[in-house]
């Protein structure tokens, strides 16, 4: 499988290098029997939809490059070798991953069913190389296909959007027209970078928190990149602002261990100490998702600056303990 994929790449690349190449040519590169050189070309042709034409009278092969089928034309240097299409495969498996409803990944589906003609010429070769990546979406809230597809067109049209929206953490319901910035996915939620104009301000709206969306016919007002990275990207995860604070944090040295290797922030700062503790120092604007991180190590972190959130965290662990001192 792997040689054959490997060998189709090298016939593409010579014909696209040469305007012909013939028959022997194609022998002595590829050191393999007529009889599979004719099979590769059929292959290149036939499944793969390679315009190949074969000049008798020089015994050559060469691509047509006027050649089309149906509104398709052949794109020069669309092809890979072996380790490329498996990538490529991956990221798909990925993309699959992050897009459940397939409302990204159902529009990639033509290009990806002829890379599996490339890798595999039965369904068992095609699944075996899908099964040899796992993607784990733990936590992960869904968006609604038609939902997903309108934020996507109105992003890539430069149009306006409108929908409802529901603000979990004040449990109300508000209509917005927004003009879309950016895509965000973020701990397997996408979110959606956009000026609003009721705020006239730069917001991040929750995909799942949407309802009834419209692209409208109105342009968008375009917001440049530097002044949206500049509002919403200047704090710890999701959460925007520009009132940034600076967290010290103290790991023991066994969870230092992990820690040392993790990004958990653009502009973080280690700082290995030497009885084997980690002090990490990052920016934060809201300590909201902060929060959640430092309790998911329990007692191998200690807050030591500022003084609120050490509070914050102090108090959460109060409050858990006192559960499960109650009675069950």
């Amino acid at each position: 499988m792997g040689a054959q994929t490997d060998r189709i790449v090298k016939i593409e690349n010579l014909l696209r290098r040469h305007r012909k190449v013939n028959f022997q040519t194609l022998l002595h590169e590829l050191e393999v029997s007529r009889a599979t050189v004719k099979r590769d070309l059929a292959f290149l042709r036939d499944r793969m939809l390679c315009p190949i034409v074969y000049d008798r009278a020089e015994d050559s092969y060469r691509i047509d490059t006027s050649h089309a089928v149906g509104e398709r034309h052949e794109i020069p240097g669309l092809w890979f070798n072996g380790k490329e299409l498996h990538a490529l495969l991956t990221a798909h498996q990925l993309l699959n991953g992050l897009d459940p409803n397939g409302a990204l990944s159902r529009h990639v589906t033509p290009l990806l069913d002829r890379i599996h003609q490339l890798i595999g010429h039965t369904a068992d070769d095609q699944a075996r190389v899908m099964q040899r990546v796992r993607v784990v979406q733990a936590g992960q809230r869904p968006v609604e296909a038609p939902c997903f597809e309108a934020v996507c067109s109105a992003l890539l049209a430069g149009q306006r959007l409108r929908f409802a929206y529901f603000t979990r953490s004040r449990q109300s319901h508000s209509k917005r027209e927004v003009s879309p910035q950016r895509l965000t996915h973020h701990r397997h939620t996408w979110y959606l970078d956009a000026w609003c104009h009721q705020a006239k301000a730069l917001r991040r709206f929750a995909l799942d928190a949407m309802g009834q969306v419209s692209v409208l016919d109105d342009a968008a007002l375009e917001v440049p990149l530097a002044e949206v990275q500049q509002a919403l990207d200047g704090g710890y995860g999701i959460y925007a602002g520009n009132q940034v604070q600076w967290a010290t944090l103290r790991f023991t040295a066994r969870a230092a261990q992990w820690v040392a290797h993790e990004h958990w922030h653009p502009d973080q700062q280690l700082q290995p100490q030497p009885d084997g503790t980690l002090l990490l120092r990052l920016p934060f604007v809201d300590m909201t998702e902060l929060r959640m991180d430092i309790l998911r190590h329990g007692p191998d972190v200690e807050v030591l600056e500022p003084p609120a959130l050490r509070q914050a965290v102090a108090e959460h662990l109060q409050q858990a303990l006192a559960v499960y001192s109650a009675p069950a």
